[in-house]
């Protein structure tokens, strides 16, 4: 068994990922670096050195006078930031598809199977959301284009928040499965052109459902 160590800032940063994707630090909530290095026991150092890797994470915003504070959710934003998931993601699928072995595919299978027992148990969101991410991965494994997987890596922590808000509360668990599935066996066809229009599909159509979500929440809350 590999012992993995981890340094004060992973520890802090992995502890505040987790705390703003879960929805227990709220959108637009200070984040003093004195309080949390004292709960967290730790000194104010790793504590800054976490907020700025969060920052580039679009978890986390510095605002002049505020200090840090956990970026709104935005609809704008939302749109953006899924169109570029589209497009890269769809190069990636492509580049990776016609060189994607067998075990692989098997492998990408198996992720599925983990996907739908993740359903309905004791903190879904965050395996699903995991197992969702291996799974696009795996599919993407061939393509050999590492500085756009690192973009795609980048642009997907950007996402995290916005994908577990959808799984929770609009109903995106249901249609991703199916569209998961779909997606599999066009690569397993060896069908560039409609795994990666399936896959945009996939993207996009989250887009749609997460945007109309929140202009629906701000219309309530205006």
């Amino acid at each position: 068994m590999t012992i993995v160590y981890k340094t004060r800032t992973q520890l802090v940063v992995e502890t505040l990922r987790e705390r703003i994707l879960s929805g227990e630090l709220k959108a637009g909530e200070s984040l003093r670096q004195a309080a949390l290095a004292t709960e967290l026991n730790v000194s104010r150092i790793p504590v800054r050195e976490a907020l700025l890797q969060l920052e580039g994470e679009g978890l986390v915003v510095f605002e002049a006078h505020k200090g840090a504070t956990v970026t709104e959710l935005n609809a704008k934003h939302v749109v953006e930031l899924f169109e570029l998931r589209a497009m890269l993601e769809g190069h990636l699928l492509a580049a990776s598809l016609p060189r994607l072995t067998s075990d692989k595919l098997a492998e990408a299978s198996e992720i599925l199977g983990q996907l739908d027992k993740a359903l309905g148990k004791e903190n879904a969101a965050n395996t699903w959301s995991e197992l969702n991410s291996r799974y696009h991965n795996c599919l993407y494994s061939a393509a050999n284009r590492p500085q756009t997987q690192d973009l795609v890596n980048t642009l997907n922590k950007n996402a995290d928040r916005y994908i577990r808000m959808h799984l929770l509360w609009a109903g995106g668990i249901s249609k991703a499965g199916p569209e998961h599935n779909q997606l599999l066996a066009f690569c397993k066809t060896g069908d560039v052109d409609e795994a990666v229009a399936v896959l945009r599909h996939h993207i996009l159509s989250s887009r749609d459902e997460i945007k109309a979500f929140l202009e629906q929440r701000e219309a309530a809350n205006n």
